[in-house]
């Protein structure tokens, strides 16, 4: 490259050295600098497109790595739901029907999701919709999980007072009933004696003879006694614990005193025909969180299973009402 300008004199026929004025080297050495600054800001913007610096590399790598360990987490968290469902289910199959506790409901179970989107704060955020995800996901099975917890804390209550939950079940019919011809009428729609509609006949009852013994069907606390002209007529109330109480009506006499403490077996009154009865008989029920209930359910201590299914068999008749 030539390092000098020369001018060719065509009147001498020869080339002249030319000499740069002082401006023409300062205007030379701007061009100069703007081309670099020019060039240089291009690539300032054009390169990283193209090609990655070692920070981006970097970066690029941190958040390629923080994506993996996302989906590993996410991977646990899907193992940790099946796990906590498993145990929902065997709680809400097996130890809550065990221990005769009430179902939770599938709004509690499912820890009350839903409402207002607690995750807005991520919306800025690199990987939002994976960060949000994986919170949403830890939050729900946090709650489950504490949900689980307090449902396991009950059972073991009650798994501590289970001897006492199976005492204070009412397991036995309430009179002496072994040739099963008692049963006069069982629970459900059943004609009214007085009126000749069909009417829900809230208990069992068995006919016996004036004075026949009474027994209480499981261990408990004699919570009402009550003498009346019409209804039950004489009758009484064992509160059992566990939601159970039982009620035995139309008593000729009762035997025990309110707040008194009976054993299953125990006599507590005399068969009768009180209050708004057509014949000597027992009105029995049993009633669970204050809701009666069907009590042949609950004979499973004092029959076999053919008498149970004869006893069944009984009770489906249509028949009338004694009260």
């Amino acid at each position: 490259m030539l390092k000098h300008k020369y001018k060719f004199h065509a009147d001498q026929l020869i080339f002249v050295k030319v000499r740069a004025t002082l401006r023409e080297k300062i205007l030379l050495i701007i061009k100069y600098f703007l081309a670099i600054l020019i060039v240089g800001f291009i690539s300032y913007l054009v390169f990283p497109l193209f090609i990655d610096t070692p920070e981006v590399r970097k970066l690029k790598r941190e958040n390629g790595e923080l994506v993996q360990n996302f989906d590993i987490i996410n991977k646990r968290l899907d193992q940790l739901k099946a796990v906590i469902e498993d145990l929902q289910k065997r709680d809400e199959n097996i130890y809550r029907i065990i221990f005769e506790a009430e179902p939770i409901s599938p709004y509690i179970r499912e820890a009350g999701s839903g409402g207002v989107d607690r995750y807005e704060y991520l919306v800025n955020q690199e990987n939002k919709q994976l960060i949000a995800r994986t919170q949403k996901k830890l939050d729900f099975l946090t709650r489950k999980a504490y949900v689980q917890s307090r449902s396991f804390d009950e059972i073991t209550v009650l798994a501590k007072r289970k001897d006492e939950l199976v005492k204070g079940i009412p397991a036995i019919m309430p009179i002496s009933n072994k040739d099963l011809t008692r049963v006069a009428s069982s629970f459900g729609m059943r004609i009214h004696p007085f009126y000749k509609v069909l009417k829900m006949h809230t208990g069992m009852d068995f006919t016996a003879p004036t004075g026949t013994e009474v027994y209480a069907t499981g261990d408990g606390v004699v919570s009402k006694i009550q003498y009346a002209q019409r209804g039950y007529g004489y009758h009484l109330v064992i509160d059992h614990g566990f939601g159970y109480q039982t009620l035995y009506a139309h008593l000729s006499k009762i035997l025990v005193r309110p707040g008194q403490k009976v054993k299953r077996g125990t006599v507590i009154g005399l068969v009768g025909n009180t209050g708004t009865s057509v014949a000597p008989h027992l009105h029995y029920e049993v009633r669970r969180n204050d809701q009666p209930v069907n009590p042949i359910n609950y004979y499973f201590n004092d029959l076999t299973p053919e008498e149970y299914d004869k006893l069944i068999k009984i009770a489906s008749q249509p028949t009338q009402s004694f009260d």
